[in-house]
C-alpha cells in the first residue's frame, strides 16, 4: 500500500512514507524537503554571492525577509485558483479560515511562492539600493535547486503526478494508498484520478496501482538540465540578469510541456494557469534577453558581474603577492651573499699585511 513503482524501469520502493513522528508530533517529508531545499538555496546563493564580489550577509538577509512572504505567496495562489474548494456556502467562517491557513495537507503553488519571491526582491533592493538583475543572476541556481528537491516533496505526497500511461516511465501507485489515506473521494470528484486511470489498473507486487507520468520527475530532470547550463555558463554572461532570464525561458518552457502532462493544474476557465503563466514568462524573457543582446551588438555597455571576477581578482592578487616575496627573497639572497663576498675579500686582503708586519718586527729584534 505504501510502495511506488516504477516498474517499466524496474526500480520498486517498497515502503515510502509521506511523514514521520517525533514525541507525537507528525511531520511532513514535504515540508522537511521544503526546509533543506530552502537551506540548500541559502547556501548556493552565498557562495555565487562570494564568486561575484557581492556580501554574503546581504543575502543572508534576504532569505530572513522570503521565509513568510513565500509561503504566504505560494498559498494564496493556489487558495485563489481553487476558490470553490475552500469558500463553501453555509461551511462558515472560521471553518473556511482554518481550512484556508491549514498548509499541512498540501496546497502551495510554485508559481505563487515565485511571485511573492519576485516583490520582495524587488523592494529588499529598493531599500538596500541593490541591483535586482544582479540578484536574480546569483540566487536563480539555489532557486533551482529549491525547486528540484521539491518536486520530490511531491512524490512523498503522492501527488502533481500526470495522466495514464503505460509507457516505460510510468509510475505505479497502489489505489489502496488514496483509500487508506481518504484522499480517493476527493481525487475521483476533481478528476486528479480518472476513468481511464482506474479502468487500466496494472499488478505490482500483488497490488492494482494506477499507472501514471511522474510528471515530478519530468519537471525535476528539466530544472537539472537548466542548473547544469546555468552553471556552465555563468562565467561568459554578457550583462547582469541574463543568467535569470535563462532560468525564466527554461522553466517556463519545460512548465508548459510537463503543464499538458498533469491531472491536478489549477484552472482558469478552460485555461490551465500555470502554462499560461509559464507562456508569458517565456516571452517575456525571450523579448528582454533578445533586445538587451542587440543594444550590446549596437555599443551599449550594461553593467556586468562575471561570477568568477572575484576568484580571478583574487588569484591575481595572490600571485602578485607571491611574485613581490620572491623578489624580496632574491634580493635578500643577493645582498647576504654580496655581504658574504665584501667580507671574504676583505679578510684575504688584510691577511698578507697581517704577516709582512709580524716578520717586520720579528727582524727589527734581530
Amino acid at each position: 500500500m505504501n510502495g511506488i513503482f516504477f516498474p517499466g524501469l524496474g526500480i520498486k520502493f517498497g515502503y515510502v512514507p509521506s511523514s514521520f513522528t517525533i514525541f507525537g508530533l507528525e511531520i511532513k517529508l514535504y515540508a522537511v524537503v521544503i526546509a533543506i531545499g530552502f537551506i540548500l538555496a541559502l547556501l548556493v546563493s552565498n557562495r555565487e554571492a562570494k564568486l561575484s564580489g557581492q556580501s554574503e550577509e546581504t543575502y543572508l538577509d534576504f532569505f530572513l525577509w522570503l521565509i513568510v512572504p513565500a509561503i504566504v505567496g505560494a498559498r494564496v495562489y493556489y487558495v485563489i485558483f481553487s476558490w470553490d474548494e475552500y469558500f463553501v456556502k453555509g461551511k462558515g467562517f472560521w471553518k473556511t479560515f482554518v481550512d484556508v491557513i491549514n498548509i499541512r495537507q498540501g496546497g502551495l503553488a510554485i508559481y505563487g511562492g515565485l511571485i511573492a519571491g519576485v516583490t520582495v526582491a524587488f523592494i529588499f533592493n529598493k531599500v538596500r539600493k541593490l541591483s535586482l538583475p544582479l540578484m536574480g543572476d546569483t540566487v536563480c541556481m539555489g532557486v533551482l535547486i529549491g525547486q528540484i528537491l521539491g518536486r520530490w516533496g511531491n512524490f512523498f505526497n503522492r501527488e502533481a503526478f500526470g495522466e495514464f500511461t503505460n509507457s516505460f516511465i510510468r509510475m505505479a501507485i497502489p489505489v489502496d494508498y488514496f483509500l487508506e489515506d481518504g484522499s480517493f473521494d476527493n481525487y475521483l470528484e476533481s478528476g486528479i484520478i480518472n476513468e481511464k486511470m482506474l479502468l487500466n489498473p496494472e499488478m505490482v507486487n500483488g497490488k492494482g496501482c494506477i499507472t501514471v507520468y511522474p510528471t515530478f520527475l519530468l519537471e525535476g530532470l528539466w530544472n537539472l538540465a537548466i542548473l547544469i547550463l546555468i552553471f556552465c555558463y555563468r562565467r561568459y554572461k554578457k550583462f547582469d540578469g541574463e543568467l535569470s532570464l535563462m532560468y525564466i525561458m527554461g522553466y517556463g518552457a519545460g512548465r508548459f510541456v510537463v503543464e499538458s502532462l498533469r491531472t491536478d493544474s489549477l484552472m482558469a476557465g478552460s485555461f490551465k494557469v500555470s502554462q499560461l503563466i509559464a507562456l508569458i514568462c517565456f516571452i517575456g524573457a525571450f523579448i528582454i534577453l533578445i533586445w538587451n543582446r542587440i543594444r550590446i551588438a549596437r555599443g551599449t555597455v550594461l553593467a556586468c558581474h562575471p561570477v568568477m571576477k572575484a576568484v580571478k581578482t583574487k588569484t591575481a592578487e595572490t600571485a602578485s603577492e607571491k611574485a613581490e616575496d620572491v623578489k624580496k627573497t632574491v634580493k635578500s639572497d643577493v645582498k647576504e651573499k654580496t655581504s658574504e663576498k665584501k667580507l671574504s675579500t676583505t679578510t684575504a686582503s688584510k691577511k698578507p699585511g697581517q704577516k709582512g708586519g709580524s716578520g717586520k718586527k720579528s727582524s727589527s729584534k734581530k
